[in-house]
């Protein structure tokens, strides 16, 4: 009770400000996507709401619509049994400036659970949609045991799908911007099961059940701890993996068969980073394990050559993912990391964790190179922002700023800018000794040696590494935070509870949403040489620092 209690307070935002100020002007909420909460199950404190955007192109010419049947083939009866969705009992009239979607209300008594023997039926909202045009934006995101779809353009705030699970929770999900045509979301369960999906059969379907889902990890056969992250490899053509709490990752291609291969080699150290091939040609392809302990997080760079990946241990690692191999790893301060994030350019990555801090790691260095305070809690999101551009007319190359956010349990969105040309390394005088004497513990021991690859290193002292200071602390929702997502003309944080906030940049709040795909997504754009852009940055090859204060 006092979970819905919070969550209907939430969506009301009481004693909160619609705005925020920045340099460049006010991000004003624009919108809320909300949920009844009483379709919400009483275990979804066991979860934490992650929110997926996902732009849906012109369908592929000629491509026949779903039709909907009660199961041709095997996979498919298997998915209705597992995701069937419940009559409206209400239908609604088309969403104003939405993707074209009309949605039916109500609710029904059945939920689905895996391996259920009869069609289920999902509580809440569904769609009819004899007018969908094949194209749109939509949210996918997850809260306790029920998956949400909702119209991204729409001023409707309640999802036009909902999804129940009775006996596993969704953990985690993925869209593949990349993919033409096919399987484009994957979820993973906290029962390890995973599954793949078509977002546009979701939306086509008529009878309301989810269609030709693909399903793996069928009972935990493989792995049945729970799955903390998955991803899409960038230009993978199909291939994503799955990060599981005992440590692990396992390498999926869509492309294969879904059934399990459970011939991988024993894992002799947990300690140790291993990587095992399976030996036949079904899914998974390979597993990785990469530590003892969860993994909690793991990102691509947008070229999708590098792995990033955070864990329970409080280790940032970045792999080589074409060569299976360990690049170097950087321990937080204290505690786990929860979060990690690229930037455009691959030359940056943030993370965030239990030591309530935002930390910036350098791929040339292959080492820390800042990190923020501001934070009141642990830090559940980071993301950089690849549409904001410096409002500067210094072109030099070694005027590079990005901006990028974080939010955090304590309520908290945070925005920051970081300039490299004025990043100040920190220079500790050791007692008795003059201002430029440099101890065992100086910077030197930090800034003058790279890391050799394949090596993990342990915290350096936050005294020698410059610090930030937010740009903007902003209370954005009554309850912890768990994510956030960067658009062209918005900002996107999402709650525990499921609400979902867009605040729309400056001078965008009354433009239409509407917007191309790869204005759209939060990714940098590939130009016509193959080669990665942003316009948030500019290329540089190092990092110059100013003169460094003198710290007593």
């Amino acid at each position: 009770m006092a979970s819905s209690s919070s969550s209907a307070n939430n969506a009301q935002t009481p004693g909160l400000k619609t705005y925020f100020k920045t340099p460049e002007g006010r991000y004003k909420l624009q919108q809320e996507k909300t949920h009844q909460p009483s379709l919400i199950h009483y275990t979804h404190g066991k979860t934490a709401a992650q929110v997926t955007l996902a732009h849906l192109k012109e369908k592929p010419a000629g491509q026949a619509p779903v039709t909907p049947t009660s199961g041709s083939n095997g996979g498919t009866r298997l998915a209705t049994r597992i995701w069937g969705i419940g009559n409206g009992s209400k239908a609604f009239s088309s969403l104003i400036g939405g993707n074209g979607v009309s949605k039916a209300g109500g609710t029904s008594g059945g939920k689905t659970g895996f391996g259920s023997s009869a069609m289920g039926e999902a509580s809440g909202v569904s769609p009819t949609v004899a007018n969908y045009d094949g194209k749109g934006t939509y949210l996918f995101s997850n809260v306790g045991d029920v998956v949400f779809i909702s119209d991204f353009n729409s001023h409707d705030k309640e999802p036009i799908k909902s999804i129940h699970f009775s006996t596993s929770n969704p953990m985690c999900h993925a869209f593949d911007a990349d993919a033409k045509e096919g399987h484009d979301v994957v979820i993973g369960f906290n029962s390890g099961d995973v599954y793949t999906v078509s977002l546009r059969h979701q939306l086509q379907d008529t009878s309301r059940k989810l269609v030709g889902a693909q399903h793996y990890n069928k009972e935990g056969v493989i792995n049945n701890s729970r799955c903390t992250s998955v991803a899409w490899v960038p230009g993978g053509d199909g291939i994503f993996v799955v990060a599981y709490a005992d440590g692990n990752l396992y390498v999926y291609d869509k492309a294969k068969d879904g059934a399990a291969d459970s011939t991988f080699s024993m894992i002799k150290d947990q300690t140790q980073f291993t990587v095992s091939h399976a030996k036949s040609n079904k899914n998974p392809i390979a597993r990785w394990h990469i530590c003892q302990g969860s993994i909690n997080n793991v990102s691509f760079s947008a070229d999708g050559s590098l792995l990033a990946t955070v864990g329970r241990d409080g280790y940032l690692r970045v792999f080589d993912f074409a060569k299976e191999q360990l690049i170097c790893g950087c321990k937080s301060y204290y505690g786990a990391l929860l979060c990690c994030a690229w930037s455009p350019d691959g030359k940056y990555i943030l993370t965030g964790g239990e030591d309530d801090l935002v930390q910036v790691w350098s791929m040339d260095d292959r080492k820390i190179v800042a990190w923020g305070e501001g934070h009141n809690s642990w830090v559940s999101g980071v993301a950089f922002d690849s549409y904001w551009s410096a409002p500067s007319e210094d072109d030099s190359a070694e005027n590079v700023v990005y901006r990028f956010g974080s939010v955090g349990q304590d309520t908290q969105l945070l925005l920051w800018d970081l300039v490299m040309d004025e990043l100040v390394v920190p220079i500790r005088r050791p007692p008795g000794g003059s201002p430029t004497t440099l101890n065992s513990g100086s910077p030197s021991a930090h800034w003058d040696n790279i890391s050799p690859v394949g090596t993990l290193q342990p915290a350096s002292s936050v005294r020698d590494v410059p610090k930030l200071s937010p740009l903007v602390v902003h209370r954005s929702h009554m309850e912890p935070l768990s994510g956030l997502v960067f658009t062209n003309e918005s900002m996107l944080t999402v709650c525990r509870e499921g609400f979902i906030k867009i605040w729309s940049r400056p001078g965008c709040a009354d433009s239409n949403q509407s917007s191309t795909p790869d204005a759209i997504l939060n990714t940098s754009l590939p130009n016509e040489k193959g080669k990665t852009q942003s316009p948030a940055v500019k290329p540089s090859s190092s990092i110059s620092y100013k003169a460094p204060p003198i710290l007593g």
